[in-house]
């Protein structure tokens, strides 16, 4: 469904994707996660067709750069940043429901469901409106879409904490038949929903940690970590889970259940910045 093969994206001298090699298919739920800097936005930006690159994206094997208005018409997006758009709420939404031939009514139940009054704030401007409210309206209109590619970077920074239950509810509604690519510092949060966990780091992915429905999710998996340098927070972190320091605070084993795994990701996931290496062997599961 989705494939990067050899991208590489610079700014000025600043190689943000560097060959990047990437397949997703349907009905798989990803996290994207990874410390600022490691490509997962302009990775995003690429994968709509607002960035130029070099090597091959396709969408469905449409290459989303050539034939963007058909590539964005199926897909769900919610940015990090809301754009500066002047036109007002309602207008928005017949907008919106147009161009990808989609239900307004469908966009207007979920902004409902996060607790939005479209009807009331129809004549408002979108620029106008606080940081949550322009969060719940951009997560109404990809999820209102029909569309079955759902493409969110970190969709729920700006939401309170009963919209933020509400719009995973609302993912979850969703996971029979939608890819999902979240990018998020919190994999904590869409645990429960991914089956693909992929980490970035300097433009490579570092890590590609598939977690479907498989029968070795029972057992223990042997985990290895290497640190760029040592660190007390990591080292309590880990020593609670029952890690041991095989090499001077850089070098870390022990093993993670099978059920675990992502819980076990969204704890390291906060020290990316200092993560040289992991490995989660699902054949070796004895005891360190």
């Amino acid at each position: 469904m989705i494939n990067f093969n050899h991208v590489s994206k610079t700014f000025k001298r600043n190689r943000v994707l560097d060959e990047l090699d990437l397949s997703i298919v349907l009905g798989e739920r990803i996290a994207l996660i990874g410390s600022n800097g490691a490509g997962k936005t302009t990775m995003i930006r690429c994968l709509l067709g607002e960035y130029t690159y070099d090597g091959v994206i396709t969408v469905n094997g449409l290459a989303p750069r050539q034939n963007r208005q058909k590539v964005l018409a199926k897909i769900g997006f919610v940015p990090q940043l809301p754009p500066p758009l002047k036109m007002p709420v309602g207008q928005l939404l017949d907008f919106s429901s147009a161009v990808c031939n989609s239900d307004k009514k469908r966009m207007e139940d979920i902004a409902s469901r996060l607790g939005l009054d479209v009807a009331k704030m129809a004549s408002q401007p979108f620029v106008k409106l606080s940081g949550g409210q322009k969060q719940k309206l951009l997560i109404s209109i990809a999820l209102g879409r029909d569309s079955n590619i759902l493409i969110m970077d970190e969709p729920a920074a700006n939401l309170d904490p009963e919209a933020r239950q509400i719009f995973f509810s609302l993912l979850a509604e969703r996971l029979e038949n939608t890819t999902m690519l979240i990018s998020s510092h919190r994999l904590d949060e869409v645990s429960a929903l991914v089956n693909r966990v992929i980490e970035l780091d300097r433009g490579k992915v570092v890590l590609d940690d598939r977690v479907a429905d498989d029968v070795s999710l029972t057992g223990m998996l042997a985990c290895r970590l290497t640190l760029r340098r040592a660190e007390e927070s990591i080292a309590k972190a880990l020593l609670g889970w029952n890690f041991q320091d095989t090499g001077n605070g850089l070098e870390w084993q022990g093993s993670v259940a099978g059920p675990d795994r992502l819980r076990f990701l969204g704890m390291i996931s906060r020290y990316v910045g200092i993560l040289t290496a992991i490995s989660l062997d699902e054949n070796k599961g004895s005891e360190p």
